[in-house]
This record gives structure tokens, sequence and C-alpha cells, in this order.
């Protein structure tokens, strides 16, 4: 029985070291079961004091009242000495009881308050302040409303000593700010507050309880900035414990109060099934006041018949409800617990309440709750608008930016104020802006208009249009004056981002010329046709029509409409990626353009160029290139041009250092148009630079563009970006906010594996912040959803990571079934080397869980793999080891470390020694000299339980002479050789070396 017990003893202690929630919950009650089929009083009050504690902080306190009443009739039965070890520890539920009893309505007032004097009458025999005593008589008061008393309790309370039974530095202040904040003192609860988050808290309850309780009086003084990182940071605390359910409804309300309601909506469906399983009546209506304020909010803003996702529960399917419904919903189910409340305790109190909650009202303007949301999408933004225009008349080529400029959904840009001003060169040649003359007839108007196109005039044609269609419009005109004003309706289609309205009005104009007939305009038009149906996606219509065009213009055109159909040639043949033939069309066009005086046409044909050479992966010749192309569009005096050149540039850059600075040069010149790709492009050149920190402004603003302009798939991608940004500069709660937005609207894209990829980096992002199980989680749902054969490596490695993590949380068994998991992946997938490290890691997990003969179940497989894994091309002394082969001398040795302590924990240490033989050599052959010490440490440990110290002390003494001063190792080490000594009988040299390490006998 006595290894039962011990057994149960550890068991106590895993469970208790679990977070709490559900699964601590089933581990205490699988626990009891155990327990009690012992007979065993002592394990059974010690179990129920676990899982009291299990009970109340998991989100289900009333079961906690039945362990704590048992523990306490148990204790004042029949005291013993083992009672008096948990005495602190009852005492301090006593303030659970209070809290819990009063959150349910069907339990009398009077209960609670005897309990409250059975706590007064315990810490008054035992010595105790009376603190605690008078903080939940004050608790009670507010409960139902008695004004006065709370404010006399609360002096009581605020004045009376603390003493260690007195709530933490964090969690007593927490409830006086909670009440000062109830009655509008705003000012002295921030100030209480101050040196609270100054401190540290490591009560489970806090920071999150402290902050939430901040929420209202940080708005109401003010402290906006500090209300939202309040919110921010509490949230993500509370947010997967349903016993914070009321804490919550704070931030929902919060939500509510700062214009958030959006991100407010995402958090109540988030939480909305936790109403069929709230702790208790009392969060219930906390949580459904809140929610029907922020319903109430998105109604009033027009949202009301806003579908709302609640999950199914019992006999109730998963439905969509409208705001409006659900926010009565809501309401009605507040105010009928209060009204129960109130019934119980004789007052108004709790429905006073939720009236105050219902009727709360915005406290001040729009609160961005991160950098990215200071702008609101515009509502009928297009997404993915493109920049690239096609010039009726002209080369139609297309002004985006080169390749690789912005993110993969694509450029555009929104105004971030850069201005287009020139860089103030002597050289620079810019045509006047045309006069219209009072007499122009239409055809006049419209060669105006070509002019002005053909020079980048953009707003000069604009001006143009408008006078022709004031003039003319509506007159009848000559077929051809009808067919020209249809080109430029086709462009003021597309700068509108209406490609599809553009494709049509060209399609207008093509058979207009042709009715002229003028075969030649005609032609130039169904080029410019051509590749808009091919940037389209319609490549079978396109690309003959741009053939077409370039044959008849380079045998009939002029110099001017050869190099244009040339270059409208090379970017079709560039958005195909026949990058050779796209080359040979530029060149083309580059010759033409050189025999026309028009440099306009030259530079757009040295834009066309950097593309083309990026398509075909030629970096240094992209540099050339777009360096030329800037200077051009300098002299021309068009920065945004050269803004698009000198992002190819950038673009073509190896060196971080240099790309920072060019892309510098194109954030300064960009316009609209160009603003996105230049910050995307700036932001990801400093990441590569190891700044991630500077980095970040860029992405912000680059995410922020595309919100503003419906761009979805653009937004989502940046905010993976952005969430790694802030990883790298160590702003953890920041990343795992972008993470969790981008994760979410990929999923929502239907992009899997880039959300997976983003949730690996989430799972990473929550480790770092501490939150171990939304973690695990995460891990968890990869695993699931890269069960498949083309996915297996990553499968593993995910679950290797699980492993990891239980593995440092000490839930050996649960990390022991994930690496063993992920050793079946490794194997699946042909990788044999991964496969032995993760059923090493296995054997360990299943050792440390007291499992002795599901270690050596686990090693006996972990020896098969060992056994068929190759030598490499090495041996383990040779100097020509490979690191393939150097890599499975490290596995085979360390899984003899491994295997020899599975042996001693089944007391088998005889076969543990054999096992270490001649693995402190192979590590010392690969040059794994730490390992081999510690190799070395454990041999010496056996000898001594063989009771072989004339053999482990000059091992051990070896060991400890070769260990760094300062390492772990080194007092076990001292403490083994004093073992060894004494062993030998030179107890003086063991007192000695005690002396010398200031080790205690009774170290181990």
């Amino acid at each position: 029985m006595g290894g039962e017990t011990d057994d149960l003893w550890r068991t106590i202690d895993r469970v208790g070291e679990m977070p709490y929630g559900s699964g601590q919950i089933a581990a205490a009650e699988q626990l009891l079961r155990q327990v009690d089929a012992t007979g065993d009083e002592q394990l059974a009050f010690a179990a129920r004091m676990l899982g009291t504690a299990a009970y109340y902080y998991g989100g289900e306190p009333a079961r906690s009242f039945v362990t704590f009443s048992w523990c306490l009739a148990e204790f004042d039965r029949d005291p013993k000495p083992y009672h008096q070890r948990h005495l602190h520890t009852l005492l301090w539920y006593f303030k659970h009881m209070v809290s819990g009893l009063l959150e349910f309505p069907e339990v009398p007032l009077d209960r609670t308050m005897a309990v409250l004097d059975d706590m007064e009458r315990r810490y008054r025999d035992s010595g105790h302040s009376l603190q605690m005593v008078y903080k939940y008589r004050h608790q009670v008061a507010v409960h139902v409303g008695a004004a006065e008393e709370a404010a006399e309790w609360y002096r009581r309370w605020t004045t009376a000593p603390r003493d260690e039974l007195s709530d933490c530095a964090g969690c007593d202040p927490t409830d006086r700010i909670e009440y000062l904040g109830s009655l509008g003192r705003y000012e002295e609860a921030v100030a209480l507050a101050e040196p609270v988050l100054a401190g540290r808290l490591g009560c489970v309850e806090q920071p999150q309880c402290v902050l939430s309780a901040l929420l209202l009086p940080y708005l109401h003084t003010g402290r906006r900035e500090q209300a939202r990182d309040a919110h921010l940071r509490a949230y993500r605390r509370h947010r997967t414990n349903i016993a914070d359910m009321s804490l919550v409804g704070d931030h929902l309300a919060f939500c509510a109060s700062t214009g958030n309601e959006a991100r407010g909506l995402e958090l109540l469906e988030r939480h909305l099934g936790w109403l069929d399983e709230a702790p208790s009546p009392g969060d219930a209506m906390a949580f459904a006041a809140s929610g029907a304020l922020l319903l109430h909010r998105l109604a009033a803003d027009g949202h009301g018949e806003l579908p709302v996702r609640r999950p199914a529960h019992l006999d109730r399917p998963a439905a969509e409800v409208p705001v409006t419904v659900l926010a009565d919903e809501l309401a009605g189910t507040a105010r009928e617990l209060a009204a129960r409340f109130d019934a119980r305790n004789g007052t108004g109190a709790q429905s006073a309440i939720v009236a105050e909650v219902l009727a709360r009202q915005p406290v001040g303007d729009y609160l961005p709750l991160s950098p990215t949301a200071r702008r609101r999408p515009a509502p009928a933004a297009s997404a993915g608008t493109s920049t690239s225009v096609a010039r009726p008349g002209g080369d139609g080529t297309d002004e985006s930016a080169p390749a690789g400029s912005g993110p993969d959904t694509g450029a555009g840009g929104a105004s971030e104020g850069s201005g287009g001003a020139s860089s103030g060169s002597a050289s620079v040649h810019r045509p006047a802006p045309l006069d219209v003359p009072a007499d122009a007839g239409p055809e006049r108007l419209l060669d105006l208009a070509e002019a002005a196109w053909r020079t980048e005039r953009d707003d000069d044609l604009f001006g143009i249009l408008a006078v022709f269609d004031e003039r003319f419009g509506g007159q009848p005109q000559q077929q051809s004056v009808v067919a020209r004003r249809a080109e430029f309706r086709a462009v003021e289609r597309q700068v509108a981002g209406d490609v599809a309205g553009a494709v049509a009005a060209n399609r207008e104009a093509l058979a207009l010329h042709r009715q002229v007939p003028d075969p030649l305009r005609a032609q130039v038009v169904a080029g410019r046709l051509g590749v808009l149906l091919v940037m389209s996606g319609e490549p079978d219509e396109g690309v003959p029509l741009v053939e077409e065009s370039a044959d008849h213009l380079m045998a009939h055109g002029d110099v001017w409409h050869r190099a244009a159909a040339q270059d409208r040639l090379a970017i079709t043949f560039a958005e195909q990626g026949r990058g050779a033939e796209a080359l040979a069309a530029v060149d083309r066009a580059s010759t033409e353009a050189a025999g026309s005086d028009d440099r306009y046409l030259v530079a757009r044909v040295a834009l066309t160029r950097v593309r083309v050479l990026e398509l075909l992966d030629r970096g240094a010749e992209v540099g050339e290139a777009a360096l030329r192309a800037r200077d051009l569009y300098e002299e021309l005096g068009l920065p945004e041009h050269r803004a698009v050149a000198t992002l190819g540039y950038a673009n073509s850059l190896d060196d971080p250092e240099q790309a920072v600075s060019a892309y510098d040069e194109a954030v300064r010149l960009a316009t609209d148009k160009l603003a996105l790709p230049a910050r995307t492009g700036r932001a990801r050149a400093l990441v590569a630079a190891g700044r991630p920190d500077e980095a970040v402004d860029d992405l912000v603003e680059a995410v922020a563009l595309c919100v503003e302009r419906g761009i979805v798939d653009g937004a989502a991608y940046l905010r993976w970006e952005l969430a790694d940004a802030y990883r790298r500069a160590d702003r953890a709660v920041e990343a795992a906010e972008a993470a969790e937005e981008a994760v979410g609207e990929l999923d929502r894209l239907g992009r899997q594996a880039d959300a997976d990829q983003c949730r690996h980096l989430l799972a990473t992002v929550y480790r770092s912040l501490g939150e171990d199980g939304p973690a695990l989680t995460l891990l968890d749902e990869l695993a699931d959803n890269l069960d498949g054969p083309d996915n297996l490596p990553a499968r593993a490695g995910v679950l290797e990571e699980a492993g990891e993590l239980l593995y440092a949380q000490d839930r050996d068994n649960l990390a022991a079934q994930r690496f063993g998991a992920a050793a079946t992946a490794f194997r699946l997938a042909g990788l044999p080397l991964d496969e032995l490290r993760v059923r090493r890691r296995e054997v360990a997990a299943q050792h440390w869980a007291g499992d002795p003969a599901a270690a050596l179940a686990a090693l006996e497989v972990a020896d098969r793999v060992a056994a068929a894994l190759p030598n490499g091309s090495g041996t383990p002394d040779s100097d020509d080891a490979d690191d393939e082969a150097a890599a499975a001398h490290w596995e085979r040795a360390m899984l003899a470390d491994v295997a020899a302590r599975a042996f001693l924990g089944a007391e088998r240490p005889d076969e543990a020694l054999a096992r270490l033989d001649g693995a402190a050599d192979t590590l010392r052959s690969i040059q794994a000299f730490g390992e081999a010490l510690l190799v070395d440490l454990l041999t010496g440990e056996i000898l001594l339980r063989l009771d072989r110290p004339a053999e482990a002390e000059p091992l051990l003494r070896a060991t400890l002479n070769s260990l760094p001063a300062h390492s772990e190792p080194v007092r076990r080490a001292a403490w083994l050789l004093t073992v060894a000594l004494a062993a030998l009988g030179r107890t003086a040299e063991a007192d000695a070396l005690r002396a010398s390490y200031d080790l205690d006998s009774d170290d181990d």
C-alpha cells in the first residue's frame, strides 16, 4: 500500500501544478476516486483541499462548497496533526466561501452571514487580524445596497492591520479600486493602483484583475492609453478561464464605452457559450448585462440586424441571432437574475446595478485599441484596386510598382501626406499646364488630352475631358471623335478601379474605330484592350490582340507607335511569365524609343525593362535599369514615377541596410498609390537588417492602408508580418494581438496553410507570455490540421513542441503521449534521426512521470530505432565524421543516458551501468564535452548505488574538477563525491569538501 499512497501524493502535487480549469477539475475528481478507494484519511483531506481550490478557481464554485464543508467538518470532528498543517489554507478558503455563496440567489443570505460569523470566530481564536472579515462584511453590504454600512466596513477594512491571511498586495487594492470606482471616485482609484502596478504581482489573479478594475477609472480620468493597455493585457489573461466570466463582461462594457463595438462583438461571440455553463448566477447576470449594453450600442449604430453566432447547447442548435433580438434576450436575463437576488436580499440593489450598466453611454471619442485600428475601413472600398493605367494613344504601360515591392496581394495605397515633390534638380523638364483655348473644337480638345496623357499630366487630362464634356457632351459628333472619347472613357473607368468598365469601354472604342475605319487607332486600342484582358486573367483573348496589334503597328505605325506597341508586348509577356520574350520586346521598344524625341516614352520603356529583368531574376541588371529609370524620371520632374523606379532599385539590393536607404527615398517620394509598397518594402528591409522595432511603424501604416482600401488579404498577411516584427522586437503582447487578428482573417479567407503558419508563430508568442494553455491548444489544433501524408514532418515538429511545453510543466504523462505521436509521424516521414530524438524524449518523460514500465517499453522502441540508424559517412573518432554521423552518435549516447535513468527508476542499477558503457567517450569524440561530463556524473552515482565507491571516487573527482565552477551540476557532483569518500572511510576529506561547497548533511 505504501507504494500506492506515495504515487497518489505525487499525483496530488502534479494536479496542484496544473493550470486552473476543466482539465484540472477532471484530474482532481479522478484523484478523489482513487484516494477514497485507499481509505487513507490524510490523503482524503489533502485531495479535497486541492479540489476546493480547483473548483473555485476553475469556474465551478458551487462544488467547492461541498469539499470545503467536508474538510471543515473533518477538521472539527477529529483534529489530527496533519489538519494543523492545512489550518492556514482552511482559514484562507473562508474568503472563497463568503464571496461564492453571495453569487447564488438560492442560498439564503443568513447562511452567508453565518459563514462570515464562523470565519470571524476562527480568525479571533487563532489570533489573526480581522481585516479580511471586515472586507467581506463590506462586500455583503455593497451587494445588498447598504451604503452606510459598506462605508463603515470599508473604513475598518482599510485601517485594520494586515497579516498572513490578508489578500495579496494586488487583490486587496483591486477590491478597493472597484468600490471607489462604483462611487465615481476615479482619481482615488487610480492613485491607489499606481504602487500596486509598480510592484511585483505573483498571485494567480493578478495583474489582470487590478487592470480590469481600472478600466472605467482610467477612462473617466482621461488616461485613455492606460485604459487601452489595461484592456489588452487583462483580457488576454481572463479569456481562457470561465471563472473570470464577470470580468470578461467588464471588457465587453469597455468596448461598448470606447467605440469598439466590433471588437466587443468578437469577444461576445467567443464567450457567449459561457452563459450556458456560467460559474454562478451572479457571473451570468454581470456578463449578460454587459453583453446587452454592447449589443444595444451596435443597434444604435445601425447594425441591429447583424447576425450574432450563438453556439449549440443541449437541445438548442447553433444559430445566428440578430443583434436586437439577442440584446433584448441578454437584458431580460440580467434583469431576471437581478430580481432573484433582490428577492433574496430584500432590496433593489442588484436591479439598480443592472439598470446602470444598461444605460451607460460612451466615455469620450473612439479609442483605437491598436495602431492599425486608428482608421475605419471605407464602407465601399474596392479590394485590390490596380494602380496600372493603359494610356490611350500611348504605350499602355503598367504604372504599378515593380514586382515584389508590395504585399503579395497587390499594391495600392492611401494618402500618407508624402506628396509628390520633385528633388529640386535644376535639370527638371516639365511642360507647363496646358491652357484650354476657348475656341478649341472637339478634335483639338482630344489632341490636347492625348498630349497631356502622353506627358503624364493627369490633372490636365481630366480637366480637358471635363471641358470637352461641358462643351460637346450630348451633341452629335463625328464617328472618329466618338471613338476617341470612348478611349478616354476607358481610362476614366480604369483609374476609378473599374477594370470591367475599362474593358467594356475599350471594346466600344475598338468597334467604333473599325467603323470609321481607322486601322491604326483600332490596333492601338486593341493592344491596350489585350493588356487589360491579360491582367484580368483572360490571356486567351488578350495575348493574340496584343501580338496582332504589335505586328500591325511595327509595319504601319510611326516610331512612337512602334515603341509603344513593343512596350505593351513586353508587359504582356511579363504577365505570362515569358521572360526571355519580354526582354526581347523591351529591347525593341528601347531601340524604337531612342529614335524619337519623346523622353517620356524613353522613361516609360526604361521602367518596363526593370519589371522584365525582375521577372528574369537578374538582380544586378535590375538595379542598373532602375537607377537609369529613376534618373530619367527625376529629369522629367515626376516624383511618383521616380518612386516606382526607386522601389525597383531597392528591391534589387541584397544588402538590407542599403535597401533601407533606397526605401527611405521611395517613401519620401511616394504619393498615395505607392505608399503601401514603399512602406512594406522598407519594413521588410528593416526586419532583414535586424531593426524590427523600426519596422513596426511602417507595417502598422501598411495594415491601416489595406484596411482603408478593403484589401482584406493584404491586411491579413501584413498583420502576420507585423506580429513577427513585434515578436522580434520583444513586444509580445502586441505580437499576440496582431497574430490573433491575422489568424482570424486568414481563416476567413480560406488560407489554411498560411493560417497554420501564423498559428505556429502565435503559439511561440503565447509561450513567451507564459500563456502555456493557449499555446498548447494552438499546437494541438495545428497537429490536427497537419494530419496528412504531405505534412508529416511539420506535424511531427508541432507535436514535439507540444511535448516540450508539457514536459516543462511537469505534465510528463501527457508529454510522453505527444512525443510518442511525434515519433510516429517522423517515422512515417522517413526521418529516423528525428524519430530517435523524440523517442528518447518519450522515455525521459515516462521516467519522470514515475512509470518505470512505460519508460522501459518506450526504451525498447527507441533501441530498435537506434539500431537501424545508419552511422553516416564517418566514425565517432574520425576526423572526417560528417554532421549526420555526429548527430547519430550524439543521439545514441544521450539515449544511453536516458536508458540508464529508466533502469534506475525500475531498480535495475546493473543494467543502468551497462547502458552507459562507452557513452561518455563517444560524446567526447564528437566534442560534446558538457554532455560527457553529465554522463560521467550519472555513472558515478550508479557506482555508488552498486556500493562500488572505489570506482566512483576518481570518476566523480575528475568530473567535479572539469565542471565549470558555477554550473548547476557542481553541487551534485561535490555531494556525490563526499558520499564516496565517506564510504571509503575518508571522512576528513568528505567533511572538508562538504564545507568547501557549503553542503548540508541532507543535501542530495
